[in-house]
């Protein structure tokens, strides 16, 4: 029996110790972390607090510690997102009451447990989507395809099925389409006395394959081929000036004598891609990397594609995973839209955000409209977005009403498809611990919207989605039939499932994020540097 007694005392021991490592580094950071409160909005204090502490103790390892923490039957610090100072303090208290000492922490006004961090949570989501407090309801956000500028009868079966945020997306339609699909909505709701937001996504850069016509010799131009074949070994240039894709060219002997070329609809970009650099179409069904640059042009070898090749279309997505890009997350059409969006819409998507900066260059031209009010959404889709997410949640904290939208499509490619599911988690465990709503996108029930039919994987895939607080839906013919299964699904998961849990091994993205605030908040006056901090991190 004492032998038993002395070994459970050794574990508690060893259990204490690894616990007051991670009490000690919070104590070192918390100085730190009140000082980046200090500049978010007051909304956002507690929050900015608790995100600096997550990212803190994640940069860690903390595997061992809360397995024995587990086995002892001690609430672990695996599911500590919301509220970290109190959960960290409460499991050493009871170690220690275990050992029979009665411990008390420095005592921290600004800590928060798990109700509160609840509340917060729901007090947020309240704001951005303009809620009832205990409507607690995953929100269902819906794609309008064009038709919905006509077609009032789909606006109504969708809010009749579930629909509590209609998505206009800017990228396509124009103003007079916008203009009609927001009337039919506002109409609907009145006349169904429902809520539904609206939601209208900025464009952003828009990095494609130029128009590709090619013409063969004495052909007509309706007989125009609009597409390269491309085979895994070939080459493709991409050109600045091209205003004419041109196929492979081969001599009599079947040797190469003129590789193919198109043009790109944003040339700039071929000045900041670099040799080694990975260029990503369709999205990424081909995959390339840069060999070469010369006058202009820029040289890929193809590196993924089909035995018998793909063909690569105009107007076709652009990817460049590796390549730092100099181009603004809001560009001269975003602008001109703006004013549009703020006087119809409760909520804006800020696509492409990058970094920091492109979060202040926002908020900056919606103070010139006086709409400072307005939700924002943070589309998280390039690798880049994810690696800064810390940094860009905390410049985007000094306003009010944010969430954040994981775009997995466009994301996959960037990170791979491979590491999505594994991304996707740690963007909502950061959300989580900034008290920040999150919208989960792209593919959901996809086949179902297009088809009338729905995979298990789907099925699965929609349940997983009620740990967000909002799931986005695109259009299809059979939308209002995926509209129908998503508010079922997410009724029934919402009775089983609130977050998740996780393992805890260290954070890269947490590590070097944490890393920069050290040395770069040395003084008051350099938390402005946050806006230009960039990083790179592995994934």
């Amino acid at each position: 029996m004492n032998r038993i007694i002395n070994e459970n005392l050794e574990q508690l021991k060893r259990i204490e110790i690894d616990l007051l490592s991670i009490y000690q580094l919070l104590t070192e950071k918390e100085e730190l972390a009140q000082k980046i409160s200090e500049n978010v909005h007051f909304e956002n204090k507690l929050s900015a607090m608790n995100l600096i502490r997550y990212i803190n103790i994640r940069s860690n390892d903390l595997r061992k510690i809360h397995d024995n923490l587990s086995e002892l039957g001690i609430s672990s610090i695996r599911s500590c997102e919301g509220y970290v100072w109190s959960n960290v303090t409460s499991a050493l208290k009871l170690v220690k009451l275990l050992k029979g000492e009665i411990w008390n922490p420095i005592e921290n006004s600004n800590s928060i447990g798990f109700k509160k961090s609840k509340m917060i949570m729901r007090h947020h989501t309240k704001l951005l989507f303009e809620n009832e407090m205990n409507d607690f309801r995953t929100k269902i956000m819906v794609t309008m395809p064009s038709e919905a500028s006509e077609d009032r009868k789909l606006i109504k079966e969708l809010l009749g099925k579930g629909m509590s945020i209609a998505r206009i997306n800017l990228s396509h339609d124009k103003i007079a389409t916008w203009t009609k699909m927001v009337k039919n909505i506002n109409n609907e709701k009145k006349r169904q006395k429902k809520s539904c937001l609206i939601y209208m996504d900025l464009s952003g850069p828009k990095i494609r394959t130029n128009s590709i016509n090619i013409l063969k010799k004495g052909k007509k131009k309706s007989n125009a081929k609009h597409f390269v074949l491309l085979k895994k070994g070939d080459h493709l240039i991409l050109n600045q000036d091209a205003e004419y894709a041109k196929s492979t060219k081969k001599n009599k002997k079947g040797e190469v004598i003129r590789y193919a070329t198109i043009g790109v609809s944003l040339p700039s970009i071929l000045e900041d891609v670099g040799i080694g650099d990975r260029i990503l179409f369709d999205d990424g069904k081909i995959s390339s990397k840069v060999i070469n640059k010369s006058n202009g042009n820029v040289e890929v070898v193809i590196n993924i594609a089909s035995k018998k090749g793909i063909k690569l279309k105009g107007e076709k997505g652009i990817n460049l995973p590796d390549t730092k890009l100099n181009l603004p997350s809001l560009t001269p059409e975003d602008i001109k839209n703006l004013p549009f969006i703020v006087k119809n819409a409760d909520l804006v998507g800020y696509s492409f955000v990058r970094t920091p900066q492109d979060v202040k260059v926002l908020y900056e031209n919606l103070e010139k409209l006086d709409r400072k009010d307005i939700g924002i959404i943070l589309k998280i889709e390039n690798r880049e977005a994810f690696e800064n997410l810390p940094l860009i949640l905390i410049e985007a904290m000094k306003f009010p009403k944010l969430g954040v939208m994981i775009a997995r499509g466009d994301l996959a490619v960037e990170i791979g498809p491979e590491r999505i599911a594994e991304v996707q988690d740690e963007i909502l465990w950061i959300c989580e611990a900034a008290h920040i709503p999150v919208i989960w996108a792209t593919q959901v029930l996809e086949t179902l919207a297009k088809t009338g039919s729905v995979t298990r994987a789907e099925i699965t895939d929609a349940a997983k989605s009620s740990r967000a607080e909002c799931v986005m839906l695109n259009k299809g013919p059979y939308i209002v039939d995926a509209v129908k299964m998503l508010s079922q699904i997410l009724a029934k998961m919402k009775k089983h499932t609130s977050k998740k849990r996780n393992i805890l091994r260290p954070l890269d993205v947490a590590r070097k994020n944490m890393m920069l605030l050290e040395k770069k908040i040395s003084t008051e006056d350099e938390y402005d540097n946050l806006k230009t901090i960039q990083i790179q991190t592995e994934i």
